[in-house]
């Protein structure tokens, strides 16, 4: 199978497709390699790769002959692991604390799915009211995307949808729009979006953005993913407005 280079939360790397372009996914897992001549096979979330947009197809012999590192072939990849769900349930856990939202504030779960990277994508939205009632759930389709699309037009959505005057939090899983939007990180792809979503943000008082890990136990952050997985689903959007 051929390769093709693509983006690793960051970091350049090298990915297994199918002779059409494709991302190879077993199990929503695709081999890559950090390196053309490092014989180390990984396997990295589907979701988690990005094309880089122009990056011609590579062929088989591109990369060396390698054999995939067990995830469990020494303690240290599984105290790594450890310690990364141990940080993910200290960020919920924050996340979630009493006072995390200000009593006043409306609460905003964002997330963004896409099915390839770019491929079918769209977003899910649940806003929840200052008296802690769910006032409203919906989905996006947004078509053709990359992950970090979805994600950041998830964020605007959120300040678009939130009742005029109020302030809000909203919950996001990527670090990657939290990073461009509020930590000045400097953004190669996506930059109109970007200043779309600022911008939105900036009409608004108030507002906040909250990293809540995906997958760690938050259950208006798991119905927010699934909510944009129907959509992708479906390919049909059903996104009211607040009242």
């Amino acid at each position: 199978m051929p390769w093709i280079r693509a983006v690793l939360r960051g970091q350049k790397v090298l990915a297994r497709v199918k002779p059409d372009g494709a991302f190879d996914a077993e199990g929503g897992r695709v081999e890559i390699r950090y390196k053309a001549s490092d014989a180390r096979a990984y396997r990295a979330g589907e979701r988690n790769l990005e094309r880089i947009p122009g990056e011609a197809i590579l062929p088989d012999d591109a990369v060396v002959a390698g054999e995939e590192v067990a995830a469990k072939a020494s303690p240290k990849p599984a105290a790594k692991e450890d310690r990364s769900s141990a940080r993910k349930a200290e960020a919920a856990a924050k996340a979630l604390a009493p006072g995390a939202v200000p009593k006043d504030a409306w609460t905003v779960y964002a997330d963004g799915a896409c099915s390839g990277n770019p491929g079918p994508a769209g977003l899910g939205i649940v806003l929840v009211a200052p008296d802690g009632k769910t006032q409203l759930e919906g989905y996006e389709y947004l078509g053709s995307a990359t992950n970090n699309i979805a994600e950041l037009t998830a964020i605007l959505r959120a300040a678009e949808i939130v009742p005029e005057g109020a302030p809000f939090v909203v919950h996001t899983d990527s670090q990657y729009s939290i990073g461009v939007l509020t930590k000045g990180w400097k953004a190669k792809a996506n930059q109109e979006l970007i200043a779309s979503v600022k911008s939105a943000l900036a009409n608004r008082r108030g507002w906040r953005l909250v990293y809540v890990p995906g997958h760690a136990g938050v259950p208006l952050n798991e119905r927010a993913d699934e909510l944009a997985r129907e959509a992708v689903s479906r390919r049909a959007s059903r996104l009211p407005s607040a009242s």
